[in-house]
């Protein structure tokens, strides 16, 4: 599988808004939930950010005014350009983690579809919320790369950006993807050797999925199709093992 046929994975979850329209529409909730909560902390941060950025750049103060300023713009753009990769990651690690019973419905839904061996139950509220508080972790240490690689002169933001999209987008395929490959009792060594013999479609669903969510309240309405389309994605990669 290659990174377009990962693309089309959640292209056939968003489908499901047609056919399913109720059961995807219950995915919302925990959505909403996380995007209030992290919608309030990245305002709060815009907010006080120039603040911030002057308490921790105090060497800059004797600078000329034109590098002083453009240095701390630089600085300004790399802290917002990690903040969005940090809370894309921890929104899907909160959505997750608040709404595991939600996303359970949905996903056993497309595994009745697809016929065959079906899991009776999930990975648990609880390793649930832990699994998404990992994924908040990783997400954090992605924006403190994304950050370091802004500070470049002129490109930094740049690639930046683009790094922590494939980065953020990776992690999140493996997240979602792991959930029911993990209901079938695959440990984590067996989940992660799957996956790489996947990469390109693992890769082509999860910066789909990223580049959804970096669009305003598109992730509310994404992660549904988003767990769903993970479904198939680890389905197809399961039957596509030789027997």
């Amino acid at each position: 599988m290659g990174f377009g046929q990962g693309a089309g994975f959640l292209l056939q979850g968003i489908r499901l808004w047609r056919t399913r329209t109720r059961l995807m529409a219950l995915g919302i909730v925990p959505a909403v939930i996380a995007m209030i909560l992290l919608t309030a902390a990245f305002i709060g941060l815009v907010l006080v950010l120039d603040d911030l950025i002057a308490w921790a750049t105090p060497f800059a103060n004797d600078w000329a005014d034109a590098a002083r300023s453009t240095f701390r713009t630089v600085v300004f753009i790399g802290v917002l350009a990690g903040a969005v990769m940090l809370s894309i990651v921890t929104f899907t690690g909160l959505t997750l983690a608040v709404g595991d019973p939600f996303y359970e419905k949905i996903w056993k839904q497309v595994e009745i579809s697809l016929g065959g061996e079906i899991p009776e139950r999930g990975v648990g509220w609880i390793r649930g919320a832990l699994d998404g508080l990992v994924l908040v972790a990783m997400g954090l240490a992605t924006a403190v790369i994304v950050f370091v690689i802004g500070l470049l002169p002129v490109i930094g933001a740049i690639i930046g950006a683009t790094l922590g999209l494939i980065v953020s987008g990776r992690l999140l395929a493996g997240e979602l993807v792991s959930r029911p490959l993990e209901a079938r009792g695959m440990d984590r060594a067996a989940r992660a050797d799957l996956m790489r013999q996947h990469r390109g479609a693992m890769l082509g669903f999860g910066v789909c999925v990223q580049a959804c969510f970096l669009v305003p309240f598109g992730g509310i309405l994404v992660m549904p199709a988003a767990v769903a389309g993970a479904t198939y994605l680890a389905r197809q990669a399961l039957e596509s093992q030789p027997s």
